[in-house]
């Protein structure tokens, strides 16, 4: 029995032994012979090789251009241009999923520029559009790529996507559409709904399926304005009962109910611009509005059509410039409104007179009765979407219709005669 129990003991003491020996090894192995400076030495590489080389890409250094707009993703990054907020960074070498975007009106002028900028940057864009002012021409280019979709679909009927951003600019925007039907572009002809209606169908597509939502408003809001230049805390000067005024008022109400949303049913993400006059490549070449009028006209060797004294000002962005505007809208951390236009102001005598200069020096000017309710004054003042945005426009108004011209005259005259530029987006 004696020798048994001294037996047990000595096997528990080997074993206890041959534990602390097992724990100990790894230990004594790794510090002996310097193992441990060459293990931090290997870490220090790899922190190396996964961190500071993926930051020199294209994307974390240079200029932004319109292609790299940065996505909010899963990690909800914000590219502030040279700021970043909502929710950290996406881990450096780690590479953005597209994100799935909805753009309302997507087949129209300034709808389908959006549309080009967004497939560019690698988005999937879903387009829906009725085509009451639209045209599947504008997008054509897009029709075999796997990740665009377009949608015939009246936006004052309701639909329902799976989307994490949403542009609203779905509404009739030249003269010659709001007061041919007034009535659908306030509320719809079909239902007595479109700038109501479809801005509520598409605040409630933003709060059902929690995505990002952007009003394009107008610089009408601010009607005949009685202050100069126009900030975003001018409430305006607006006659309710104009022949304009169902655009205008139209547009305050889906600006009302946009904040509405956000403040009383908790739709965190909503976006308000206010644009001011914009032209470029595929604008209505019939739309009633002064730049397309006078580039039709003038290529049409007709007089150029100056309502009232024209000593009446405007200010007019590049299409390009405006796109670059509501994307950093969009990705950037503040409600709105913001003013986007160009400050550059012009009568428009003078604007008739670049016109001239740019197509015909010997293209006449033809008087003729001033439009009721047309503004005498319409200036932006941009210094919100400055500071806040890091935006403002680049494309000067020669610069920007020598690229217009060349388009209108290929849809007027279907030829490439004479032509001054290529049309960009």
């Amino acid at each position: 029995m004696g020798s048994d129990q001294q037996l047990i003991t000595k096997k528990n003491y080997m074993t206890k032994n041959q534990k602390l020996i097992s724990v100990k090894y790894p230990f004594q192995y790794i510090f002996e012979e310097q193992r441990f400076v060459c293990l931090l030495i290997g870490v220090a590489i790899s922190c190396v090789i996964f961190n500071v080389i993926p930051s020199l890409s294209p994307l974390q250094t240079g200029l932004i251009s319109g292609a790299n707009v940065r996505r909010r993703v899963a990690y909800e990054l914000v590219d502030g241009f040279n700021h970043f907020s909502a929710g950290g960074k996406v881990p450096l070498g780690l590479k953005s999923k597209s994100l799935r975007i909805l753009v309302t009106g997507g087949a129209g002028f300034v709808g389908s520029h959006l549309v080009d900028r967004l497939i560019a940057r690698g988005d999937n864009v879903i387009v829906v559009d009725n085509f009451f002012t639209g045209r599947k021409d504008n997008l054509l280019h897009h029709y075999t790529n796997p990740r665009f979709e377009l949608i015939r679909h009246d936006v004052v009927e309701p639909i329902l996507l799976e989307v994490d951003e949403i542009y609203h600019l779905a509404c009739p925007a030249s003269p010659v559409h709001y007061k041919y039907n007034p009535i659908k572009t306030i509320i719809s002809l079909k239902n007595h709904k479109t700038n109501v209606m479809g801005t509520l169908n598409m605040l409630g597509l933003a709060k059902r399926v929690g995505a990002r939502f952007l009003l394009t408003s107008t610089s009408e809001v601010y009607g005949d304005p009685l202050q100069h230049p126009q900030a975003e805390t001018y409430w305006g000067n607006v006659n309710p009962i104009g022949v304009r005024s169902c655009y205008d008022e139209g547009k305050r109400t889906a600006e009302t109910l946009t904040m509405d949303y956000h403040r009383g049913l908790n739709l965190e993400v909503v976006r308000i611009a206010r644009i001011f006059n914009t032209y470029g490549p595929r604008m209505c070449i019939d739309d009633g509005r002064v730049v397309s009028n006078f580039v039709a006209q003038a290529l049409r060797k007709e007089p150029l059509t100056v309502y009232g004294d024209g000593k009446q000002t405007r200010s007019f962005q590049y299409v390009s410039d405006l796109v670059e505007g509501l994307m950093r809208l969009m990705e950037g951390d503040h409600v709105g409104p913001f003013n986007l236009g160009n400050p550059s102001e012009f009568t428009m005598l003078e604007l008739a007179k670049v016109v001239q200069d740019t197509i015909d020096p010997n293209a006449k000017i033809e008087f003729r009765p001033n439009t009721e309710d047309d503004p005498h004054k319409r200036k932006p003042d941009i210094s919100k979407a400055k500071q806040l945005l890091g935006w403002q426009p680049k494309v000067s108004l020669r610069e920007g219709l020598s690229l217009m011209v060349n388009d209108f005259r290929q849809r007027i005259f279907g030829d490439d005669k004479d032509q001054t530029g290529t049309s960009t987006a």
